[in-house]
């Protein structure tokens, strides 16, 4: 497989073996992985990945915490073995974005060869939609980018969120208050500088492939698609977009269980309680919707125009075919030796309504309530555990039970 996924001279959009459409299969640390050995052409060895750079970042905390003495029994208020925080970072998110990468890279190869299956894009309109394929691949591989993603870790991620709004406010086994700020211990070290900005590459380094994303999405919706209002799936045969929104759960998963470990640090330790946190999960929710969802918006225009022209082209062809119904079946037009029975005008005229039935039930975006219910619950369920805090597992499996059943 060709990684760098570059086109010949040749239009491949007219060819019938499109290359993969893929937000992941690229760039420098892709490459470093594979010479690594831990990746290899289609993104496979996920395992190994996992193992790797999951122990990189969390073993090295475990054992210099050992070494300080802050593994369990210390004098901090958050030994290391006790930071649910930390543990579901390293050992539970940052897995779950590497499992997500091969996820959508799987999900969305054959993108490109159903926008030209079903014959989306008008002929003229080819190169354009090429050279709308290039511009994401070639952002995808950017070296620039990654080393930008690179400085805005260490320059904003460690220095202003982590210092300022994550790290406990309280002795841990990663610093101690002093006046002016935090005394870092060996293991704060290896976990401010080496594990915190490697968690963070790999999440904003998801962040840019979704404007990668949106970019693509948003470049192809200035294209004039030939999309069908009456096409059975009421998204003018747009409805493969939906489906992408699936690919990005694995990433939705993460994103609840980063939030449920920041949270279940401040319940154990600080006393706070879960309602206190409504208005973050409730944030968290919102933006993995608003993240993965809006992209796809950007097709509401092209759909809403598509079911304003088909519903006034089938209702001019309805009312000139029922004209020709009535006239000829209830206005004496019928010649003597027609039949009603078993003519294929009133199937005609059955198959006409079922068509602009179909036309005036079309969505105006590729988004379905399932896809918002879906996400939201991805987003949810690492956090759901929290609520034993307030409740036994009884009385909350008895609360579930009620509202299922």
């Amino acid at each position: 497989m060709n990684t760098r996924n570059t086109t010949s001279s040749r239009h491949w959009s007219q060819l019938d073996n499109p290359p993969d459409f893929s937000l992941v299969l690229g760039g420098p640390l892709f490459q470093l992985l594979r010479r690594a050995h831990l990746s290899d052409d289609a993104l496979q060895m996920v395992r190994q990945r996992i193992v790797v750079i999951s122990l990189f970042t969390w073993l090295p905390l475990l054992l210099l915490a050992a070494f300080e003495g802050q593994l369990l029994d210390s004098g901090s208020a958050v030994p290391f073995l006790k930071d649910i925080e930390v543990h579901i970072r390293f050992l539970v998110a940052l897995p779950l974005l590497i499992v997500a990468e091969l996820v959508v890279h799987k999900r969305m190869r054959p993108l490109l060869k159903q926008f030209l299956e079903r014959k989306l894009i008008p002929e003229a309109d080819l190169p354009r939609f090429e050279a709308a394929v290039d511009s994401a691949f070639r952002m995808r591989n950017s070296v620039i980018a990654e080393i930008l993603l690179i400085l805005l870790v260490y320059g904003f991620g460690v220095l202003v969120i982590w210092r300022q709004y994550i790290a406990l406010d309280t002795a841990t086994w990663y610093a101690v208050p002093v006046a002016g700020g935090t005394q870092l211990s060996l293991a704060g070290i290896w976990f401010g500088y080496v594990s915190l900005p490697i968690f963070q590459f790999l999440l904003c380094r998801w962040y840019f492939r979704l404007f990668i994303w949106t970019r693509f999405l948003w470049q192809v919706s200035r294209i004039e698609l030939q999309v069908v209002p009456t096409h059975p799936d009421q998204l003018g045969g747009l409805s493969f977009l939906s489906g992408q929104i699936h690919a990005f759960t694995v990433l939705a998963v993460a994103h609840g269980a980063l939030l449920a470990g920041t949270l279940a640090s401040r319940i154990f330790f600080l006393g706070a309680e879960l309602p206190q946190f409504k208005f973050e999960i409730g944030s968290v929710v919102l933006f993995m919707l608003c993240l993965v969802l809006l992209p796809l918006l950007a097709f509401g225009p092209q759909l809403a125009e598509a079911k304003r022209r088909g519903s006034r082209e089938y209702g001019v062809l309805a009312q000139d075919y029922v004209r020709r119904f009535d006239t000829k079946w209830l206005r004496g037009g019928a010649k003597g030796d027609d039949e009603l029975l078993g003519s294929g005008d009133i199937q005609s005229l059955a198959d006409l309504g079922n068509s602009l039935s179909v036309v005036r039930s079309m969505h105006i975006v590729p988004v379905k309530r399932d896809d918002i219910i879906r996400l939201a619950a991805a987003t949810l369920a690492p956090i759901v555990p929290l609520a034993l805090t307030m409740m036994s597992l009884e009385d909350l499996l008895k609360t579930l039970f009620g509202v299922l059943f």
